[in-house]
């Protein structure tokens, strides 16, 4: 049987990436990533207009990198959501075009469903129960029934952006990204300083330990009561511990033996150190990559549209629409027994 190449083309956020796969293997996976300045967050509007600007050249060394001429790939695989709309318009734009000048078969896939089957792919677990983490999602999940079915999620804002905004009012870098200074920063903390903990079931909320911080965090720089590096460390440490619990919970649930991080920030150490102990606790394994595959790659979506298109999926040209709401349990998994 044919080796069967896709390329993945992501532009959900801040990064835009081009990828190719070909039957379990990653060929090349450049990405740029949109950095705005210290206490700026990235808007739509300007980080559609980088997209548009470095696209075709992340492209061209993707097919260069993976030594591949357009002849050579299968299927043109894109983010159809979710995420920001002016973003994924500028990649879905570029997708069908491709899939037009190369006749080749369009595929949309789910920005999230892509994270995990790179994940699983990449790591070799078999059926873990998920803890997806980012800037736009923070979901735990595990499959049954052909779905990836949500067992717990934030109910109002993600992990990665509550950390985003908390580097925004210390004027924290955004470069290489917001959250990896954090996590520098929070190596140097000595006090753990006492925030909201809010865990709702299986769901969780970070938006009061935001607002809380936000509204503390000068006051308690001017008074010397504690250092940003202690105020990055409670940070992390609250945020995760909150989202170890969660995880667990669905572990015991499932009867789990395997726990995956995705997303970007999967590639936290600190992060990865408190799932494995709870791991360890369980007499379970834990799973993760490192920042080439946890933050948003063009292979990931390759990965994806691979799985899709060998159990018959394409998207038909009128049917390649972008949306900015696009569940994880909405796909039919049909590439899984």
């Amino acid at each position: 049987m044919r080796a069967v190449t896709v390329l993945g083309l992501e532009g959900s956020a801040n990064k835009v990436g081009a990828g190719l796969v070909r039957d379990g293997r990653v060929l090349s996976n450049p990405r740029r990533t949109f950095v705005p300045a210290p206490g700026q967050g990235f808007l739509p509007g300007q980080t559609a207009r980088h997209h548009r600007g470095c696209v075709l050249a992340v492209l061209r060394e993707a097919l260069q990198e993976a030594g591949l001429e357009p002849a050579d790939v299968d299927c043109v695989a894109y983010t159809k959501g979710p995420g920001m709309g002016a973003p994924l318009v500028t990649v879905a734009v570029v997708a069908r075009t491709l899939a037009q000048l190369w006749n080749k078969p369009l595929l949309g896939v789910n920005h999230c469903v892509g994270h995990i089957e790179m994940g699983r792919l990449i790591t070799g677990a078999q059926n873990p129960t998920v803890l997806y983490v980012s800037g736009g999602n923070t979901q735990v999940i595990a499959y049954s029934e052909r779905r990836y079915r949500i067992f717990g999620e934030t109910i109002d804002i993600a992990v990665g952006n509550c950390l985003d905004r908390f580097a925004r009012v210390l004027k924290i870098s955004n470069d290489p990204s917001p959250g990896y200074n954090i996590e520098q920063m929070a190596k140097k903390g000595q006090k753990l300083v006492e925030l909201p903990y809010t865990v709702k079931g299986m769901d969780v909320s970070f938006s009061g330990i935001l607002s809380h911080i936000e509204e503390v965090a000068h006051k308690m720089l001017a008074s010397g009561e504690c250092t940003p590096e202690d105020l990055c460390f409670s940070l992390q440490e609250t945020l995760f511990a909150m989202l170890v619990e969660i995880t667990e919970r669905a572990m015991a649930h499932c009867g789990s033996q395997e726990a995956l991080i995705v997303g970007g920030v999967g590639c936290n150490l600190r992060l990865q150190e408190m799932m494995r102990i709870m791991c360890a606790e369980r007499g379970a394994k834990l799973f993760a990559t490192d920042e080439r595959f946890c933050i948003d790659n063009g292979a990931m979506i390759a990965q994806a549209g691979w799985e899709m298109f060998r159990t018959g999926q394409v998207t038909q040209l009128e049917d390649s629409w972008i949306t900015q709401r696009y569940r994880t349990d909405e796909v039919e998994v049909t590439w899984r027994d």
